[in-house]
């Protein structure tokens, strides 16, 4: 029996990704030194952040294999290019994290979008920080035994940890 889901052409599969890589370049700008200073910047604001800095700072004492993480994963959403193979999914659900923080981490994001890349690249960025955020909080809400009603936000019934 032959599978609908075999590739039959696994060359031209390569072939149209990279093409749609490339049409994703060209309309955004977006290429990999612009995700590298995106990262870079991004998460040493959220370090120096008061809210969602020592919720990073509890969990990574070496940022540069997740930086590196990071860049592969915005190169994989921002580009399609498929580099990064991880699951964000279970990283997130034990945080102690809700609306506020999802809502503070895309501020964060947004402003240093906005801030170094060009508008189209910019809006192209923050637009899929806005889903992943939305999945994410979706997620944690689910993990945590709370089912959101579309536009419902999760917010903890115990208190969240805020800075002092």
């Amino acid at each position: 029996m032959e599978s609908r889901f075999r590739i039959e052409d696994p060359a031209g599969a390569g072939a149209r990704r990279e093409a749609a890589v490339q049409r994703l370049r060209d309309e955004t700008g977006i290429d990999e030194a612009m995700i590298d200073a995106l990262v870079e910047t991004f998460y040493a604001r959220v370090r120096d952040d008061l809210l969602i800095g020592p919720i990073f700072a509890d969990r990574i004492t070496d940022w540069g294999p997740h930086l590196g993480q990071m860049k592969l994963f915005w190169s994989s959403v921002a580009l399609s290019t498929g580099v990064y193979q991880g699951r964000p999914m279970p990283k997130h659900l034990p945080l102690p994290i809700d609306a506020r923080h999802f809502d503070r981490w895309l501020e964060v994001f947004a402003e240093t979008a906005r801030d170094l890349c060009p508008p189209v690249a910019a809006d192209h960025f923050i637009e899929r920080a806005r889903r992943i955020a939305e999945s994410l909080e979706l997620g944690v809400a689910t993990a945590s035994g709370v089912m959101l009603a579309k536009g419902e936000r999760f917010v903890r019934t115990t208190q969240a940890w805020t800075p002092d």
